[in-house]
């Protein structure tokens, strides 16, 4: 049962002597194969390698012999890098280490499978992957969220002991409350996206999904710090995320944005939301109600900016210098033309055309110029709600999971609506985390539902300890 355990607990059995990291990774694999055909979080894995790394690990370092499984966006040296699409299926493999995954290694992590996502980490779902469906290990019949999906099903199902994800509006946080994780996405700038492939440059973050909060800190510990090969890493003072996460919420004030908690959201959903918060202010914060008047601007601001940078940043997929090619070419028009109609699936190529569209002549000022006006107000009013309070507590998602091939498949408008609680976090760049809150019973069934906790700007050791004290309250 060594799969299941967290990163402290297999630290306290390698010091003991009672484990190895060979034992671990062989744990890991023995459950994946008798259980991932039916949840699909893996696009592959490399066991030769994982247990090559397992022999030499260094148990003395803070990672030392933790098998970790990696998004498969996030490049890792002579593994596929396919981003769930047929265009880099098979044609693509990783020539250099993301910054990410140099720090894992330097930590004594054990880099351990490719985790499925949605295509180019498009997606609510991971429906949108090009390579095949993952089902969430709490209920084989729904979603596991996205597009981190792969990355918070193999946690959920101890395919891994801790994973990877990159969090655009919602990605990490949204798939580890569907599938009852930790899901905890950095201040935007604390950790290098060097090495990830690019959906929205100004959005994208990596950061861990794990079992525990605390599990959550060590990794974040591991993961942070200044990049000169990423132009918008932070110069930020070392912190150890770990310290003071013991301490408790007692004297912290924690607002409560009534914009989060009306409308449509699940009775079960609201009740936990609102249970988390009582239970928070009888251990000692002072809980304060707050606004956050341009929320509701959230999601038709998210869904301009993100789609005009992916329509830039997808651009390089040409068919010339990487991945798909299309054999049905008369000239160099046709070649760019049909290498992407061929290697692009539909939720890619209908954000790719609503980016370039906001971005024509004619419609930049009218869309993009206005959008990038309403993400600077977006983000003022975090930084104003953040002179009074210490951190916000909201849901993670309206819904729990939803069923595979749901109608909100069929309406990507209905889908997008379904970040409205997990986006504003991206577009003001600030830390935020979900953990399990309880569940909420849909079709007769109870559904993992997560507790959002919200911080300042690189005020990610707060959220840290805010959402350790919600778990040790839960015992």
């Amino acid at each position: 049962m060594l799969h299941t355990k967290t990163i402290s607990e297999l630290k306290a059995g390698y010091a003991s002597g009672e484990f190895t990291p060979s034992d671990v990774i062989n744990s890991l694999e023995e459950a994946i194969s008798k259980g991932d055909d039916k949840v699909g979080a893996f696009l592959s894995r490399d066991l030769e390698s994982a247990l090559a790394r397992a022999e030499q690990a260094d148990l003395s370092l803070p990672l030392g012999g933790i098998p970790i499984a990696i998004k498969d966006n996030i490049n890792v040296e002579g593994e596929p890098c396919t981003c769930a699409s047929k265009f880099l299926e098979g044609s693509y493999t990783a020539p250099y280490n993301a910054t990410v995954i140099n720090k894992l290694i330097e930590a004594g992590a054990i880099p351990f499978g490719r985790a499925n996502l949605d295509e180019f980490a498009m997606g609510s779902a991971t429906e949108n992957s090009a390579l095949q469906v993952t089902r969430n290990p709490r209920d084989l019949d729904r979603v596991p969220g996205g597009s981190s999906g792969g990355s918070a099903a193999c946690v959920a199902a101890d395919f891994a002991i801790s994973a990877l994800g990159s969090d655009t509006g919602g990605s990490i946080r949204q798939p580890a409350s569907h599938c009852g994780v930790v899901g905890f996405k950095p201040s935007y700038g604390r950790v290098s996206r060097y090495g990830l492939v690019a959906f929205a440059s100004s959005l994208d973050q990596i950061g861990p999904i794990t079992k525990s909060v605390t599990d959550a800190a060590i990794m974040t510990n591991a993961l942070s710090g200044h990049d000169p090969l990423d132009s918008t890493s932070l110069e930020a003072p070392e912190i150890d995320f770990t310290a003071g996460l013991d301490d408790g919420v007692k004297g912290k004030k924690i607002g409560v944005p009534m914009e989060y908690l009306s409308g449509e959201i699940h009775p079960d959903v609201k009740a936990n939301v609102e249970k988390a918060i009582k239970t928070l202010e009888e251990a000692g914060a002072e809980i304060v109600e707050v606004s956050l008047p341009h929320t509701k601007y959230c999601v038709p601001t998210y869904y301009i900016l993100a789609p005009a940078e992916a329509s830039s940043n997808l651009s390089r997929f040409d068919g010339v210098r990487y991945g798909t090619r299309s054999q049905d070419v008369t000239d160099v028009h046709s070649m760019y033309e049909n290498s992407r109609v061929e290697g692009f699936g539909p939720e890619v190529k209908r954000r790719i055309l609503l980016g370039t569209y906001v971005l024509s002549s004619g419609y930049y000022d009218a869309y993009y110029l206005k959008a990038q006006k309403v993400r600077t107000l977006i983000k003022q009013d975090f930084q104003e709600v953040f002179t009074k309070v210490d951190a916000l507590i909201a849901p993670v998602a309206p819904e729990p999971a939803r069923k595979i091939c749901a109608e909100e498949a069929e309406d990507p408008l209905k889908e997008y609506l379904a970040d409205i609680f997990t986006i504003g976090a991206n577009l003001a760049g600030i830390p935020a985390i979900s953990v399990p809150c309880g569940t909420a019973s849909v079709d007769g069934k109870d559904l993992p539902v997560g507790l959002q906790i919200l911080g300042p700007h690189m005020g990610d050791q707060v959220v840290l300890q805010v959402a350790r004290a919600w778990e040790m309250l839960q015992g």
